[in-house]
């Protein structure tokens, strides 16, 4: 018995006496192919994760962890950072944002073309209590404020109008804003000045934040809109952003080439452009876009108004006709597809001539403009409209400067149509531009949707993968990963992503999404003062 007795009292004190066994790192990922974010060519090595952050990189054949991932055959990435989304459509209904996390997508940013919620602090207590798979930031949208402060009303600001918006720009950079986005396309952001958003913008870059843009034509008047885009960073003295940049309708195909070369020539004057896009040759928006912005002045009561006018409504079914045929249209109504309407979910996935028909009338463009007037005038639409070539997208991704962003949301799985960019971005360009076409290497693609957005974004601590940064890593097959999500059927996840993990922690793995909900509000330069 007191032999029995010795042992039992020497197993009690050893961890006291020789130091506990515990693990060294709490996750190891050994090894897979590790792809750093920085354009740097891959290597192998194993990658450990202790709490929430990378402990070490290299070789851990002698390591203990509580867990092991083997990623043998698979790419190890930072996860990757969307900055163009509008997913506060739906990230309180499905928390986890299973179409992006599937995705590979571990951050996402908010507060896009000009609109965001504001204020922004109760909307991130509010998204920080609803456990997010996750990290979700956002920029203050000057469209937002200023239909606050203003109106929707298509006229100059005060100066003392000016000044108050100023004030809500910088409250909200102190809640945590990135930056100012503006949405100079659309009501009541088109009714600005350039003077006006740099007043702004000069607010958003003392405090080291950026302004991002939807400018204000994609069409015939891009050229002007991208020097107008440069001019408020160059103005503002901030970093300025050209937003999902597209070339809108067959007569101005090709111009890619110029706005690449007025942005090239930007930065060798020192103006910190730089810009994003979406692997797609359709944009969707409002089926309002199709209207021009001085018929939208204050909103849906005055629509009607104007429509009820038979002088203002030939003058608005003459400007429809010429965005279906040189605009958005892309030249026929058959290229606008209804993606969500709430008062006639029947219309949903239908193309703008089948539409029209069903409504009585022939597919021709007047009588498509007729019954885009009566669909406005009922509640109006989201749309699709294919009206891009192939060719500047692929010229727009190669370019050193552009990042990917999906410009999507966190649909309610089978509800709606919803353009595929909100299930596919990511996956769309590793599958498609990187190993079928080659337009890209793997390193570039994986840099331009991580290390430059959280550059671009001042997240310090992501988008690489090193040690002490935070672990937000993607994981997929190079061989296998790809989109399914098409215009026909947009409700189909990403393949080829084996875990993603979120702050540390493994939030989908082997084909399931986790319980883990370790998503974090990311907030912006003059919050982390």
């Amino acid at each position: 018995m007191k032999r029995a007795a010795s042992i039992f009292l020497l197993l009690l004190i050893a961890p006291a006496l020789f130091g506990a066994q515990s693990p060294d790192y709490d996750l190891i990922i050994r090894g897979g192919r590790i792809i750093d974010g920085a354009g740097n060519p891959w290597y192998r090595a194993d990658l450990a994760i202790r709490g929430d952050r990378i402990a070490a990189i290299g070789e851990l054949a002698g390591a203990r962890a509580r867990r092991v991932i083997d990623a043998k055959g698979m790419i190890v990435a930072p996860g990757f950072i969307d900055i163009h989304t509008h997913a506060r459509r739906g990230i309180f209904e499905v928390p986890t944002a299973e179409n992006y996390v599937r995705q590979g997508v571990t951050t996402v940013i908010e507060g896009n073309d000009g609109n965001s919620p504001l204020p922004l602090k109760p909307f991130f207590e509010r998204l920080a209590a609803s456990r997010m798979s996750v990290n979700f930031g956002s920029f203050v949208g000057h469209g937002t404020i200023r239909a606050q402060i203003i109106g929707r009303v298509n006229r100059k600001a005060t100066p003392d109008e000016i000044e108050k918006m100023k004030e809500q720009v910088r409250i909200a950079m102190e809640q945590g804003a990135l930056g100012l986005s503006t949405g100079l396309f659309y009501v009541p952001g088109n009714y600005a000045t350039t003077e006006e958003v740099i007043e702004l913008a000069k607010v958003a870059g003392r405090m080291g934040g950026i302004h991002i843009s939807h400018m204000r034509d994609e069409a015939s008047d891009i050229l002007k809109s991208v020097a107008e885009t440069i001019a408020i960073g160059e103005q503002g003295g901030l970093p300025t952003q050209i937003t999902h940049h597209k070339i809108i309708g067959r007569n101005n195909w090709g111009r890619s080439a110029e706005t690449l070369r007025m942005i090239a020539e930007a930065r060798a004057r020192g103006v910190d452009v730089s810009l994003d896009q979406y692997p797609y040759t359709a944009s969707s928006t409002g089926l309002v876009a199709l209207f021009p912005q001085w018929a939208q002045e204050g909103g849906q009561a005055e629509i009607i108004k104007r429509l009820s006018d038979p002088i203002i409504r030939a003058r608005l079914k003459a400007e429809i006709v010429e965005n279906i045929k040189l605009d958005r249209g892309g030249g026929d109504p058959k290229n606008v597809f209804i993606a969500r309407c709430a008062w006639d979910e029947s219309l949903e996935g239908k193309n703008l001539a089948e539409i029209t028909r069903k409504f009585g009338r022939s597919d021709s463009i007047e009588d498509a403009a007729e019954t885009a007037m009566e669909m406005i005038a009922r509640g109006g639409a989201q749309a699709v409209f294919h009206a891009i070539n192939e060719e500047d997208v692929i010229r727009i991704m190669k370019d050193p400067l552009t990042m990917i962003g999906s410009d999507g949301e966190i649909p309610l799985f089978n509800r709606g149509a919803p353009h595929p960019r909100s299930y596919g971005t990511f996956a769309r360009v590793l599958g498609l531009y990187v190993r079928e076409k080659r337009v890209i290497t793997l390193e570039e693609a994986i840099r331009k949707m991580s290390s430059l957005p959280a550059q671009r974004l001042g997240l310090s601590d992501r988008g690489l993968l090193r040690p002490d940064m935070k672990a937000d890593l993607s994981i997929f097959d190079p061989d296998r990963v790809r989109d399914l999500a098409t215009f026909e059927r947009p409700h189909q996840y990403a393949e080829g992503f084996g875990y993603v993990i979120v702050n540390g922690t493994v939030v989908f793995e082997e084909g399931k999404m986790t319980e883990a909900r370790p998503g974090r509000i990311l907030l912006g330069p003059a919050a982390r003062r």
